[in-house]
């Protein structure tokens, strides 16, 4: 049957940036799917999203992991892979800040921090994931890019470098372990209601703005994400590699 290619029975996903946002709804849909999931958090202590994916019937696990620390990038696949019994399937690198500040004034420190945040961890996390995969021949790879990694924003000279590092990064990935069966892609979100996005949805002007140039007429949500994830992390994907899918409410279309 079709509904059996989105099928994600009997895998193990592992999750960054999983505790709120687009990702706590991207942790749930994993789930929901049918995967065994392992949550990559900062908070080890918070059991929200544990307690759902259980609540599924599923395994889960939570490994600690700070993106803001390399040490703590490296150690984390190693983890999941203990944790799962030398299983991992998927790996959804969705963990990520931005800084706001005019370029003249951007701060050296906050550069530094996006670009390991949303860039250096993404390709640390991924390179350890693909070893495995590679050899086990056989994955799927998705992180999470941005319009940003079309166009350059107003303030976010950081998050649009990295975002755009993101994206060429999940081509040159796809270019190398495609013939391995690993299919790396990207999801580019475009307008989400989360807390990233509250700054702009409470400047009145930014907000009238940037609704008016969203064809869907409204922000999306991070329920949103949920089928486009499914499907890059299924075998309904299994000829897609390198793609970066636009879900915007026809932002890039306009």
């Amino acid at each position: 049957m079709s509904s059996d290619l989105f099928s994600l029975s009997g895998k193990v996903a592992a999750i960054s940036g999983c505790t709120r946002g687009i990702g706590r709804d991207m942790a749930i849909a994993l789930a929901e799917a049918g995967a065994d999931v392992c949550l990559l958090q900062r908070n080890t202590q918070d059991l929200s999203v544990y307690n759902e994916i259980v609540a599924l019937g599923r395994q889960c696990h939570i490994v600690p992991l700070d993106v803001n620390d390399q040490a703590s990038v490296k150690n984390c696949i190693p983890l999941v892979l203990e944790k799962f019994n030398d299983r991992l399937d998927i790996l959804v690198n969705n963990a990520g800040i931005t800084k706001r500040n005019p370029a003249v004034d951007f701060l050296e420190e906050d550069w530094d921090s996006v670009i390991q945040c949303d860039l250096k961890s993404v390709f640390t996390l991924a390179q350890a994931a693909g070893k495995h995969m590679v050899a086990q021949k056989s994955g799927k790879i998705i992180n999470t890019a941005s319009l940003m990694s079309y166009q350059g924003g107003i303030h976010v000279v950081a998050y649009a470098a990295a975002k755009g590092g993101v994206a060429t990064l999940t081509k040159a990935l796809a270019n190398e372990w495609a013939q391995y069966n690993v299919n790396v892609n990207a999801i580019a979100p475009g307008y989400i209601a989360t807390d990233m996005t509250s700054a702009l949805r409470n400047d009145e002007t930014r907000n009238r703005d940037l609704l008016a140039r969203i064809p869907a007429q409204r922000y999306g949500t991070p329920q949103d994400l949920k089928g486009p994830l499914v499907f890059l992390a299924s075998q309904a994907s299994n000829y897609v590699n390198g793609e970066l899918l636009v879900v915007d409410g026809g932002w890039m279309g306009r």
